[in-house]
């Protein structure tokens, strides 16, 4: 297949400023679809992830979509797939929680191949359990990472080796197999940084042996965002550090705060867009959600391809619009969300209630709150909320008073707009039933 690099050019608009990219740590550009798909999650109404209503319903499809799009691209389950802002924060992450089983004696290898994000976190978590650090060095010579080295490296006491799928700086790609299977020998983990990798060369997590795998999608067209990759049954046993309320499955008790849905969303677009480059007839990807990897980018394990035409609006020889070509959102049955405009009301004026020195709300007095009338003339929106809240639960706790669910007291405001009263008692009834939930994530 010969590209069509010219029409590939005209589906990245930051390309019309004329740079020359050079700086290859700075990544990638985002591809149109991706931006059109980052905007459309922007423009519908999301929540924190739940059943109670269609936004956090939203929310929670962008994930699982997002999910798949990371396991199709890199041979992975869905179900082991784990987000976080960058492939350093959440190789910190890794480090932490792991190193909690490390003590004195204990070994870990690193090499000097490595971008300081596969080394630095490991190196400082050994220290604090009092670990030993072993280092794998390079042939300055060729430029390569003897994979021979790593049997005298390796042994008893090894917990975790850190390698590189593939050299940031010179473009060195280590015999990752070869290491990991002296790795698992001894029963060690191995932790691959696969960022450079990943956007140069069909992975497969599962034959490079890597019990993780890290990928950030602003290498391949993507946003901002970064995904650690292992086996369901390999996440498991892992306990890392994090907060009482925060969910206790995995892979989402690794991943702290809310997600970033709009990038998530993009995520999945950019893994839709590369698929569309072979330029092969489409079929419906992503396949499957069972465990196995639905596809081997770019085609399928079956050899199948793997790939959908370009969306509408991506048309030869003109550049698109974005305030007129709306590409239609690619797997529909999982992002079909993504482009959907909220429809409803739409709520307008209404001053902020007005806050004390200190930050704390000032709440009506209790003749407004339900018990004496409606609220006073000029009333902020918060406070004709609360005023409404009032009068099915006349007394409601204050944040920080007593602990409830702050999803809970979201779901009742949002009755409140929508005029939905028998969703505000419903809703007021179950403040504060789940103790913690309050202290929500940020």
């Amino acid at each position: 297949m010969i590209l069509d690099v010219d029409l590939v050019r005209s589906h990245y608009p930051a390309l019309a400023e004329g740079f020359v990219h050079f700086d290859g740590a700075g990544g990638t550009q985002p591809a149109e679809p991706v931006i059109a798909a980052i905007a459309g999650a922007m423009r519908t109404a999301v929540s924190n992830r739940g059943s109670a209503h269609e936004p956090a319903r939203r929310s929670g499809e962008i994930v699982a979509a997002a999910r798949s799009a990371v396991a199709d691209l890199v041979g992975g389950d869905p179900a082991g797939v784990v987000f976080g802002p960058s492939a350093t924060a959440l190789t910190y992450l890794m480090a932490r929680t792991l190193s909690r089983e490390w003590g004195p004696g204990d070994e870990v290898v690193v090499s000097r191949l490595d971008h300081d994000a596969n080394v630095r976190p490991w190196v400082q978590a050994a220290e604090t359990a009092g670990a030993t650090v072993r280092w794998a060095e390079v042939d300055l010579t060729t430029g390569e990472l003897p994979a021979a080295q790593y049997r005298e490296l390796i042994g008893s006491r090894t917990r975790l080796v850190a390698v590189t799928a593939a050299s940031n700086a010179i473009g060195t790609m280590p015999a990752v197999r070869q290491i990991a299977d002296v790795a698992h020998a001894f029963q060690a983990f191995v932790y691959v940084d696969g960022v450079h990798a990943t956007a140069h060369r069909p992975i497969d997590v599962r034959a490079l042996g890597a019990d993780f795998y890290t990928t950030s999608a602003y290498k391949w067209s993507g946003p901002h965002y970064a995904a650690v990759v292992a086996d369901p049954a390999v996440w498991a046993p892992l306990r890392p550090v994090k907060l009482i309320p925060s969910p206790e499955q995995a892979p989402d008790r690794f991943e702290y705060g809310t997600l970033s849905f709009e990038l998530l969303a993009g995520l999945t677009a950019a893994v839709d867009y590369l698929a569309t480059l072979s330029g092969e007839p489409a079929v419906d990807y992503p396949a499957t959600h069972s465990g196995e990897p639905a596809v081997d980018y770019p085609a399928t394990h079956s050899g199948e391809p793997a790939v959908r035409p370009l969306p509408d609006g991506l048309v030869p020889g003109r550049r698109p619009d974005p305030g007129r070509d709306r590409p239609r959102p690619r797997r529909a049955g999982h992002l079909r969300l993504a482009r959907r405009l909220l429809r409803g009301r739409v709520l307008r004026g209404g001053r902020p209630a007005r806050r004390r020195r200190g930050g704390a709300r000032r709440h009506l007095p209790l003749q407004h709150r339900g018990r004496g009338g409606p609220p006073p003339a000029g009333a902020g929106l918060g406070q004709q909320l609360d005023v409404a809240l009032a009068a099915v639960h006349p007394d409601p706790p204050a944040v920080g008073d007593q602990p409830g669910r702050a999803g809970d007291a979201d779901h009742g405001r949002q009755a409140v707009l929508a005029g939905d009263h028998r969703a505000v008692r419903h809703q007021a009834a179950h403040l504060g039933d789940q103790a913690g939930d309050r202290h929500e994530q940020r």
